[in-house]
């Protein structure tokens, strides 16, 4: 069998995360993806970073462009877009994630593309979207998304200043969510036919990724309030402590059946007859008493001998490590998490990993073993494959005609 979405050809007019994030995934799953960077110094994703020896190859561009192929196109020279018209014209799927209206000026609107051909999937990522508002021609990035969306303010105590999420999660989910609607564009045209347009906005898709704080403020008129470390539910026992030698535990008792085993685990079956603690309204409502008799527990034995005695018995808790130390969590090594590749030229070493799509699958999954491209690097291959008489990669054609 081969990858899922094998003989995908996807025209990536992406740049930086949002869209890359995207194709990355759908490079993953098997797609060819074609990346389109303008010639001078390519994708900006490139520099990112203040080591200058990765310049070209930054890690951040790693992590999102492995086994793609590389052309350089100036689309304001009619001759590199006629090149990426014929592109387009034996693609799936385009992606961009321009400005609004950028890429009407260049001819490569969905109308334009549609001509051209007539099952695509394009794909158009923005900050708020491509219908007409205030809005549309704001400039958006990740962090301005974060704040403009409500994120920043829920994280923290209350009374903290917004609080920016420490990597861009926003650009990230944006292109999770233009992946999935793709994937879906696909499956509707292999059953039907026909192209489809989708239009990603970054605040959309952000407010979808915070249902469960915008849905409660819809449903009840009320803001959800910061609770800092403790969990969604508002329990005591969903929350953060300091063990002996001053490492953090999170634990995430909201259940009844889960307080009733923490009370075991701790030695306090006495909480079980204490009618403060008696409902999970109860507990909330003595919160602080019964946190401060946590903190007490928790501080006398270190934060991994907690982790393992509760996760053994069903008690969900974790110690809250650093992102090196989770990089390097043994669990990993059997769930194909980290992908390792060999690129010539890094400044340290040539044999690096990157992080998979984060799922499994039975036959075939997601997985790349291909370095990023350098710019420009498949120019040749990618000419070449447009040269060829009567060479269709469109997987709807093939198994049409």
């Amino acid at each position: 069998m081969a990858q899922p979405l094998a003989g995908i050809v996807v025209a990536d007019f992406s740049h930086v995360m949002a869209g890359p994030f995207a194709s990355h995934l759908l490079r993953l799953l098997g797609a060819t993806v074609i990346k389109i960077e303008e010639p001078t110094r390519g994708d900006a994703m490139r520099y990112y970073g203040d080591d200058r020896r990765y310049d070209g190859m930054a890690p951040a561009f790693i992590g999102v462009n492995a086994g793609k192929k590389s052309i350089a196109l100036d689309l304001k020279d009619p001759g590199d877009l006629e090149i990426a018209r014929q592109i387009v014209r034996r693609s799936d799927v385009l992606l961009e994630n321009f400005r609004p209206g950028v890429m009407l000026r260049l001819g490569l609107d969905y109308a334009a593309v549609e001509s051209l051909n007539p099952e695509i999937v394009y794909c158009s990522v923005s900050g708020y979207g491509q219908t007409e508002s205030t809005y549309r021609d704001w400039p958006a990035i990740d962090n301005i998304v974060q704040a403009t969306s409500g994120m920043m303010s829920l994280g923290g105590q209350p009374g903290d200043p917004p609080v920016r999420v420490g990597f861009p999660v926003v650009d990230t989910l944006t292109g999770q969510t233009a992946a999935f609607a793709i994937l879906a564009a696909l499956l509707r045209r292999e059953r039907s036919g026909g192209g489809e347009f989708i239009d990603v906005a970054m605040f959309d898709a952000t407010l979808a990724f915070m249902t469960s704080a915008i849905v409660p403020l819809l449903v009840t008129g009320k803001a959800l309030r910061r609770t800092g470390n403790v969990g969604y539910s508002g329990q005591p026992t969903s929350g953060v402590f300091v063990a002996s030698d001053g490492r953090m535990v999170s634990l995430g008792v909201v259940q009844q059946r889960q307080f009733e085993a923490l009370a075991d685990c701790l030695g306090r079956r006495d909480w079980l007859e204490d009618d403060r603690y008696a409902t999970p309204d109860q507990r909330r409502a003595h919160a602080e008493v019964l946190h401060d008799e946590l903190s007490g527990i928790f501080a006398t034995r270190p934060a991994a001998d907690w982790e393992a005695e509760m996760s053994a018995i069903g008690i969900p808790c974790g110690m809250a490590r650093e992102v090196g130390e989770a990089a390097r969590f043994p669990h990993l090594d059997s769930r194909r998490v980290k992908l390792p590749l060999e690129i010539d030229g890094l400044p340290d070493r040539a044999a690096v990993e990157i992080v998979n799509a984060g799922f499994l699958m039975s036959e075939d999954g997601p997985g790349v073993d291909e370095p990023p491209p350098r710019l420009n690097e498949h120019r040749d291959e990618v000419l070449a494959w447009l040269a060829r008489a009567g060479q269709d990669l469109s997987r709807r054609r093939r198994t049409r005609e």
